[in-house]
Formats: C-alpha cells, sequence, structure tokens
C-alpha cells in the first residue's frame, strides 16, 4: 500500500508539474507576441529554453539571425558577451539577458586595459578577438572572429602582418596549425573546452570504435589530437573539428549512425531532436558551462513580463566595437 501511495503522489506531482509547465510555456508565447519578441538561444543552453526558441545556433547563426528579425525584442539565452554583440549591431532594439549572472570564464581572460598595453607591444599588429569578449575588448580589435570564421578571417589579413589573436589558447593553436600562419596568442581557456584533454577523446574512440569524432577547436585537446591524426591513432575519415553550428551541419549530411562529441554537453539536446535515430556519446559528462545552465523557462518569462535584463553599450564603445563585430559578419 505504501509503495502504491507513492507512485500515486509521483504520478500526481508529475501531473502538476507538466501543467504547469504548460502555463509557462503559454505565457511565454503571449508575452513573445505581446512585446513583438524574438527569443535565440545558444546551444549549450538547457533543452527547454532551446524548445521555446524561435532561432537555436551558435555564436555567428545567434548574431545573423538576430540581424534578420524586425522584433522589437531580444531575449537572448546565452551569456552576457552574446547579449552585448546584439546590443552593440542593434541599438534601437530592447536586448534582454534573463540572468546577468551569466558570464563566461574565456571572456573573463582579458580586459581592455590588458589588450591595450599587449598592443603598444606590437603597434603594428592587426587585432582578431574571438567573439568571447567583453564589449570594451571589442572596440580594441580591428575584426572578430568565431570559431565557425576565424580561420578565414586570418587567411584574409595579409602575409606581412602581425597577428594578436585573442583570448582562446587552443583556438589560436588550431589557426595556426591549419594555417601555417605565426600568431601572437593570448593564454586565456573556456573552462569547460580546456577540461577535454586527449586521452578523454582516444578513450570515447575506443569506447565507440565505429563512431564520427566531433571535436570543438576551443578543446584543450585539438593540437594534440591532430598530432594523433598525423600519427595515425584517430581516425582521419571519421574525425572533424568544427564550431557546434558545423557539427549540426555535418551530422544532418553524414550517413554514420553514431558520434562522439567533444563540446558542452547541451548540444546533445539539439542533436538528438534534429536526428532521430542517430547516437550521440558525450566525450565527458562533465563538459558543462554553469553560466549557460543559469537560465530557465522561469527567467524567460520574467524576463518577457518585466523587460529585465536590459543590456546596453556605451556609445563611444559600441561605435568601435561595431566595426569589429561587422568585419567578421561578412566571412563566411
Amino acid at each position: 500500500m505504501t509503495e502504491e501511495c507513492g507512485q500515486t503522489s509521483r504520478r500526481r506531482a508529475c501531473t502538476l508539474a507538466a501543467a504547469a509547465d504548460d502555463v509557462l510555456l503559454r505565457e511565454i508565447e503571449r508575452l513573445r507576441r505581446d512585446r513583438r519578441a524574438v527569443i535565440l538561444a545558444h546551444n549549450y543552453q538547457i533543452g527547454p529554453v532551446q524548445d521555446v526558441a524561435d532561432f537555436v545556433g551558435d555564436s555567428l547563426e545567434l548574431s545573423r539571425a538576430a540581424a534578420a528579425t524586425d522584433a522589437e525584442v531580444i531575449v537572448f539565452c546565452g551569456v552576457h558577451f552574446m547579449a552585448e554583440t546584439a546590443a552593440i549591431l542593434w541599438p534601437e532594439k530592447t536586448v534582454l539577458l534573463p540572468d546577468l549572472e551569466a558570464g563566461c570564464s574565456l571572456a573573463a581572460t582579458i580586459d581592455a586595459d590588458q589588450l591595450r598595453a599587449w598592443k603598444a607591444e606590437h603597434p603594428s599588429a592587426v587585432v582578431v578577438a574571438y567573439v568571447n569578449t567583453s564589449a570594451e575588448v571589442k572596440a580594441e580589435a580591428d575584426v572578430c572572429c568565431t570559431s565557425t570564421n576565424a580561420v578565414e578571417v586570418v587567411r584574409g589579413i595579409p602575409e606581412d602582418k602581425e597577428i594578436l589573436f585573442l583570448p582562446d589558447m587552443f583556438l589560436g593553436a588550431y589557426i595556426e596549425q591549419v594555417t601555417g600562419r605565426k600568431l601572437h596568442v593570448w593564454m586565456g581557456e573556456c573552462h569547460v573546452h580546456a577540461g577535454i584533454r586527449p586521452d578523454d577523446i582516444l578513450a570515447a574512440q575506443a569506447a565507440h570504435p565505429g563512431a564520427e569524432l566531433l571535436i570543438h577547436p576551443e578543446c584543450g585537446c585539438v593540437s594534440n589530437c591532430m598530432a594523433h591524426l598525423a600519427w595515425g591513432d584517430l581516425p582521419a575519415d571519421r574525425t572533424h573539428i568544427l564550431s557546434t553550428g558545423g557539427m549540426m551541419r555535418h551530422v544532418r549530411k553524414s550517413p554514420a549512425p553514431e558520434f562522439v562529441v567533444a563540446t558542452e554537453t547541451g548540444i546533445l539536446h539539439r542533436l538528438h531532436k534534429e536526428n532521430p535515430g542517430k547516437r550521440f556519446h558525450p566525450v565527458s559528462d562533465a563538459a558543462v558551462c554553469q553560466y549557460m545552465k543559469r537560465i530557465t523557462l522561469e527567467k524567460v518569462h520574467r524576463s518577457l513580463a518585466d523587460l529585465v535584463h536590459r543590456v546596453t553599450v556605451p556609445e563611444d564603445v559600441a561605435v568601435r566595437a561595431r566595426r569589429a563585430i561587422e568585419r567578421m559578419l561578412v566571412v563566411v
């Protein structure tokens, strides 16, 4: 009897929770319509937030989605620098970040004063700033990039120019290997991607020997993985170094039934959702960004209801940062 009661209570709790979620989703939909709002979510957001979003993608895809919208309000379900980027490009729109504590460990590795000091040591260098940086840092850069187009951005810079690349040292090392260019690379890292090591990749490959390997270029294993590829320890035809957007595109067209994924685990929700019948394994269950996971449906609802938290950038900073971001957006 006690066990039956317990099961009944759990079923009732699940039913009530589902009903509450339905009410919340209806309210979000109503507010989205009333506010003329669009909800953008990064691939690393929790599943329910991805599901309620109008568009889900990587940093570059979200920037382009924001550019294409005629919405008056942008609810940016990502981290602070992403909302800042939208506010820089479209200051006439109301850009909201549902949780102001959604920061970025990589962006925090460099500030504008540090960059100005670095530039002073290399006065003729071209500054390439990964989009995972603050508005003040972008304002000191010549051009921004994302993991999708970083290689092409660097290839577009004249060979005789010094390049300061910041702040991700693993992405910088990857660009050096792909382009053959010697860069001055800032020694910053994403705490999640830095934790993914070569041994994790090799172990996952051994556990799933027929799977394709999808590796984000921010991962701490990238340089070693490229060496393992050259040595034949990893399958060249099944190992792909890609942005999260690149991973999504690759999986859609790949005939492979199974994939090992080396990036933040939030992307697994979208991979499963858009590719039913295919199997996905995280390289590490610990690859979770605490900042990305701060945003919830309740916070999205509050953001729309109370128009919080509005992200703005001082005009003098925005004008300079906008140039660097716009140069990024024209590079495929």
